[in-house]
């Protein structure tokens, strides 16, 4: 069972305006209502010694990811607008470390991993050097979206050979098609992603 410790890194994906607030550009339905139980899961983290992570899309105004340039998005988080800012009720203190993704234009969705838009090269971020160095063994997922980021960043987590922990009820999903957020859980739980809740904790 999940205990908060020394070794234990919450991860808390994306919960940024574009995403979590109703006028973002790429909102997800229930994203800011996941944000209570978020906050309570990064307050028993700290209290108990363990880690707290924050991610953020930061993407430049052209990338792959982005429709216009040939992916399949509208444009979100744009580095240093309204919408790549965390979203104003996240509470993660000062203490938190912030890792910003696709800052150079890359492709991707983890947060440990993304693509290279001229090799295609899959390069890592710095997130999973940062664990390692503070001898994290363990890992908790949530955040936004379920089938996309936090997946992602899950499954990463898990190859990496992290314990890996889903928040299953501090997660939404995108659902691009209905159902995709839950298939999103079931094929972490497959790959040996441990399915907890925030309120169990």
């Amino acid at each position: 069972m999940l205990r908060y410790r020394p070794g234990v890194a919450l991860i808390v994906v994306d919960v940024q305006n574009d995403f979590a607030d109703p006028k973002g550009s790429l909102s997800v339905a229930g994203g800011a209502d996941v944000i209570p139980a978020i906050n309570e899961q990064v307050n028993l983290a700290r209290s108990n010694g363990a880690l707290v992570f924050a991610t953020q899309d930061w993407h430049p105004e052209h990338t792959p990811h982005f429709a216009k340039d040939g992916g399949i998005w509208p444009d979100h988080c744009v580095q240093d607008t309204w919408g790549a800012q965390l979203h104003p009720d996240l509470e993660l203190h000062g203490d938190a470390t912030i890792v910003r993704k696709g800052t150079n234009g890359e492709d991707g969705y983890s947060a440990f991993s993304m693509r290279d838009a001229t090799t295609h090269e899959t390069i890592p971020t710095e997130l999973g050097a940062l664990l390692k160095e503070a001898s994290v063994d363990e890992v908790v997922v949530t955040g936004l979206a379920t089938d996309y980021c936090v997946r992602a960043t899950a499954l990463d987590s898990a190859s990496l050979g992290f314990h890996t922990y889903l928040l299953t009820d501090a997660v939404a999903g995108v659902n691009l098609k209905p159902g995709d957020g839950d298939a999103a859980i079931a094929e972490m739980e497959a790959a040996g992603i441990h399915l907890t809740t925030a309120r169990a904790r």
